[in-house]
Order: structure tokens, then sequence, then C-alpha cells
């Protein structure tokens, strides 16, 4: 490792933006930038702008101590004149997602400074609320809560010119609406199914809506590619005149490929591009836009909808990622945000007239574009000869062996992509190699491979890691010897898990928000995410010893690597007791490790202040910990007298 030191605040403190909305004129975007700490609401003004424009000198909407999303609403038909546009926006307190529904002016004017600042649109503090789609004409929302019983889903839609509210569908379990037909008789609604990252959709009638919410199986209920068994259907996007949508759907399939249905519900495949895909109608139907995930990379193109025939291939800056691909309300233009690993993030626009390619934002940062390394996309057998894919960053001004942090993204249904990480970049620019592989049950390569991990299946995940380990002692240029294990969420229970099952093999662990116990997982989560976990992980009731058997907790005895811990107080998904309970047998067993509890933090850290507090400690651990044996210079590791810290 190299004797220079970067600074990692520098690192921590690069922003990002990217779109979130159209204004109905479009002529403003709003969109999401944590240029104050957190991800807040700004509004970006095209008309007459000189692109691209600082992101600091965007307007402000919002400046909440949490971070909150938004989206413009359509004026309500029959609506009295108003001034200005309004905002849909949604909000939790303390990442405990308990998201609540508030409109407010779009009015830069004063950034608004909190929840009392706006307008309680659907407010139960106790329980959830997602959004899920305005009608065009501005007079139905529809939304997800669970504040029947705490734990179900039902669909609900609201009339937001009376206020009056009804409830759509009730299934017993999680139920999501996703979006209206342009004449607002069809509601999409997502229900999920028995496997993990399988769904049904259904097309409700609202015309045939009674005194009592439908079910599934009710007249006026139609499912969209219906099929028994393990399958993944995407909402629909329609032609303007309602009398056909495309959608998403890997029915039959390996790979989700675009398919073309009716209201009847009738479907048929049109576009498969090979990987996993997305697709969206414009709301004046010139444009399907196809966009797919190729090896964790992005492509998209625009096709005719009538013919399905090519009409461009969308040009991204670069060999990245591009997310919230959005079109303007007269098809036009198509907002974007793009990243890659030597970019952080910004908003961009694609002209579908002239084909021109604006970028719109540039966020600020201190650190050299120029000190970024890119990925190198490799593949390694696992135990089964499974070939397991893996991004891979090495330092480029100097010779390894390097120190290697194994990074494995959450999900587990996720995905490692070539994105901006400053973590990353910074371990890089001190002398590590970052190893980010895709272990079986990642999405993007197909619907095999997503559930070779399932119940039974999960401790073959594990063993991609000892793989792993075996492929980075193939290679010169990294040293096996000096390998750590770093993972948030289900990433956080592979570092525990790593450290429990192969401790011969791993030097070290970063466990961020994970779970150390399965079974104890399952008992304290959520209610409302019990059941929809269990479909991935196995349930209580039926697949205890399954849990027993994959909880690191229960081989803790094995682990003699140190360990550094973080959690959120607030997490309503991995509860803090999942962290406190391993940290405090390890210290019973006389394990180094530290355990850092954030107490305004959920899952994950959200805010600049408490990253800036964990991500230096962070690291400090890991230069001690892999340092060469003869090193003089180690940083110093977080004391215990630390570990409570923020």
């Amino acid at each position: 490792m190299t004797s220079s030191h970067p600074d990692i605040r520098a690192y921590l403190e690069i922003r990002t933006a990217s779109p979130s909305s159209w204004s109905p004129g479009g002529d403003k975007l709003v969109l999401s930038s944590d240029l104050p700490g957190t991800a807040q609401v700004h509004r970006l003004d095209l008309d007459g702008a000189q692109l691209p424009v600082p992101a600091e000198a965007l307007a402000p909407l919002t400046d909440f101590e949490e971070p909150v999303g938004a989206g413009y609403l359509p004026a309500v038909v029959g609506e009295t004149a108003r001034d200005g546009d309004r905002l849909l926006l949604a909000t939790d307190v303390g990442g405990n997602e308990r998201y609540q529904l508030f409109t407010a002016p779009d009015d830069p004017s004063t950034p608004l400074g909190g929840p009392d600042d706006l307008d309680a649109l659907v407010v139960d503090e106790e329980h959830i609320h997602r959004p899920g789609g305005v009608s065009r004409d501005g007079r139905w929302l529809a939304y997800a809560t669970n504040r029947r019983d705490g734990v179900a889903f039902d669909t609900w839609i609201r009339d937001l010119a009376t206020g009056e509210e009804r409830c759509v569908m009730a299934t017993g379990g999680w139920t999501q609406p996703d979006g209206f037909s342009p004449d607002a008789r069809y509601l999409a609604v997502t229900e999920m199914t028995t496997n993990a990252g399988d769904n049904r959709v259904h097309l409700v009638d609202l015309e045939q809506l009674g005194d009592e919410p439908l079910e599934a199986d009710d007249a006026g209920v139609v499912e969209l590619a219906p099929h028994e068994g393990s399958a993944n259907v995407g909402s629909p996007s329609w032609l303007p005149d309602g009398s056909a949508f495309f959608f998403a759907t890997d029915v039959g399939r390996e790979f989700t490929g675009i398919a073309r249905g009716t209201p009847d519900g009738c479907w048929e495949y049109v576009v498969e591009p090979g990987w996993s895909a997305g697709c969206s109608v414009d709301w004046t139907g010139r444009h399907l836009l196809v966009a797919w995930n190729d090896d964790g990379r992005t492509r998209a193109e625009l096709r005719d909808p009538a013919t399905l025939e090519i009409t461009a291939r969308v040009p991204l800056p670069g060999d990245g990622v591009a997310d919230g691909l959005r079109f303007s309300k007269d098809g036009r233009w198509l907002a974007f945000g793009y990243t890659s690993p030597v970019e952080p993030g910004d908003a961009w626009r694609y002209d579908t007239d002239t084909g021109t390619l604006d970028r719109l934002t540039v966020s600020p940062g201190e650190v050299d574009p120029a000190a970024f390394v890119d990925a190198e996309l490799v593949r390694f057998p696992s135990f089964d000869g499974l070939e397991i894919p893996a991004f891979v960053f090495t330092p480029e001004d100097r010779e390894g062996p390097f120190p290697v942090v194994v990074v494995i993204h959450g999900g587990p249904e996720s995905q490692y992509r070539p994105s901006f990480a400053p973590i990353t970049q910074y371990l890089v620019a001190r002398g590590f190699a970052v190893v980010a592989p895709n272990v079986r049950g990642s999405t993007g390569y197909g619907r095999r491979y997503q559930h070779l991990d399932d119940v039974e299946l999960r401790l073959d995940s594990v063993r991609d890691l000892a793989a792993l380990h075996g492929w980075l002692g193939s290679r010169d240029d990294l040293d096996a010897d000096r390998a750590a294990l770093y993972g948030g969420s289900y990433g956080g229970y592979m570092v525990l898990a790593g450290l429990a099952f192969q401790p011969e093999l791993w030097a070290a662990g970063v466990d961020i928000v994970g779970m150390s116990d399965l079974v104890t997982f399952l008992q304290n989560t959520s209610e409302w995410r019990r059941a929809f976990r269990e479909r991935e992980y196995g349930s209580l009731e039926h697949d205890r010893e399954v849990l027993e058997e994959a909880s690191p907790i229960n081989r803790v005895e094995e682990i003699r690597a140190p360990l550094f811990i973080v959690h959120g107080a607030n997490d309503p998904r991995v509860p803090l007791s999942e962290a406190e309970q391993i940290h405090e047998v390890l210290e019973r067993q006389g394990v180094r490790n530290e355990l850092l509890v954030y107490q305004d933090e959920g899952h994950g850290l959200a805010k600049l202040a408490n990253r800036i507090d964990a991500y230096p400690r962070i690291t400090a651990f890991l230069e001690e910990v892999l340092a060469p044996a003869d090193r003089a210079d180690a940083a110093t590791a977080p004391s215990s007298a630390d570990r409570d810290g923020g």
C-alpha cells in the first residue's frame, strides 16, 4: 500500500444528481441530489439554461433532515386555476421506512424544511404508504399501504380533487400499484408470490369495482401473462389510445424480454435482447424505449411501437449504468442518470428528434477524476463449475500483489453493476484491490442463476466466496493471504458467513447492517417484511433447520478474523439486535470486533455526517488488519471505546 494519504472525506463528499420527473410543460426537471448531504429535491429550469449546469446552481426545493423524493403532479381536471405546478413527495423518519405522502407547490423561493411545511396527503405515521402512479388527468393517485393490519399491503386509490379513497385490491399479501391506463379505467397491481423475485400482475378494471376490494380471481381482474411457478412480470406501459401496452417479463424464458399485451389479457413476446430488459412508451406513443442490462452495463434503443423497427440507438456517455430513463410528456426528450466507475453520476438528456446527447448537471467533487480506476470484468469457476462474474479494480500506478477487499452486494436479489462507488475508489487509491463478485442468487444473469441460492441452497453462494479466494491466489497482482470481506445487508450476512464457514481464508470482515442469525432475523424483522423474506431464505415453520445451519452465529466459535460492524438503530429490515448479538458473543470469545451504532439511521447510512464518521474508521481498520507484517506506519483502528459512536 502507498504511503500517501488521499483524503477520504473528499471522496465521501463527491456529490451526484439524477432526474426524477419532468414538469407537465417539459421545461423543468425535478432531480434528486445529495448536495446538502442527503438526497433532496432540486429543480432544473431548462429554458435558456447554459448546459451543463453546475449542481450548486440548481434550485433547492427541499432542505429536510431526512432524505426525500418527489415528482410532478398533473393538474387535476376540473380544478380551478392555480399558480405553478405541484409536487408529490414521500419521506420517512430516521430511516424507519414508514413513508408518508405529501404535496407541495413547486416554489424554489423558500426551500421546504420538513413535513410540517407540506400539505399532508396520506399520513399515518405508524404505517407505510408507497405511491404507485397518478392518472394522466391528475385525478387519481394509487398507493399501497399496510395500515389495515400492519402486515399485508393493500392497494388504494385516492381522488385528488375530493380526497375520497377506496381500497381497490386486498389479497392478504403484498400488492403494489403500477400505474393507470391512459383513460384511468385500468390499474395495474403487482402481487408478490411464493418465490423471491417472482410476482403476478393484475389489470384491475376500475369500472367493475364494487363496494368491496377485489381479489385476484374476481370478475374485473385480468392476470397479465398468467403463469405457474417461477416468473416475473413488469408493469404495463400503455399506448396513448389504451388499446395495448408493452411490458417486460420472463414467463417461459431465462431472460426478461419485452412483450405486447392488450386489456383482455392477450400477449406475445416482441423483443428479446438476450439480457434482462425493461421498456417504456412515451405519452404520445412515438417511441418504445427498450433498455437492457448487458453484463451489468446499460444498453438502450428506441423502436417504433407499431412496426417495432429500431429508430435509434440511445447513445450513453460511456460503458456504465443509466437509470431513471424518463420521457418528457411530448416524447422529444429522454432524461436519465448516468454513472460508471469513473463517473460519479449526473443527469443527462437525449434529444430524440436530433440524436443529440447533452449533459445536464455537473456535481461538485474535489477528487481529480483522472485518479478513478475503471473495472475489469472477469469470471471464475465455482465448486460446481458454475462461472461467477466479478468486477476487479486494481491500482494502476504501482505493482502488486495488492491486499484485497471483496465487496459483496446486498439483496440477494440484486447485482453489482459498474457504477461509481467512492469507497472503492478510495481503497484503490490507498493501494488496495477491490473485487466485487455477483455470486449465485444475483439478478441480471437469468432466472436459473437467480434461484441457485434459494432456501436449502443458501450456503452454495457462500461456497462461491471460497472459489473466489482460490481465484485470487491464481493472480500475481492479488494477495489472497490479505483478503477481507466487506458487505451490507445480505452482503453483511455473506461477510459473517464467510468468516464463520471459511475462517482459514479471510483476514478480516466489515459487516454493515447484516444478519447474523437467519432465525432471529426473521423473528424480529418488521412484520410486513417477514413473509416476503421467508420466500428467499426459508420459513420459520418449515425450514428452521436450514435457517439454523446457514446462520453464522451458530458457527461463531470458528470466527477468528477481526470484524468491524456498522448498524442503524432504526433499521426496520435487519434489526439492530443482529449486530448486537454477534458483537456480544465475539467479545466473550476475545475476538477483536468493533460496533458502531447510529441512532438516526435505518438500513444503511443515508446521512453524510454519519458516513464521514463511519468510513474513515472502516478504512483505518482495513489499513491495519491487511497491512504487511513489517509495515511500521499502519493506521490505528478504532478502539472499543469508540464502538457506540454516532
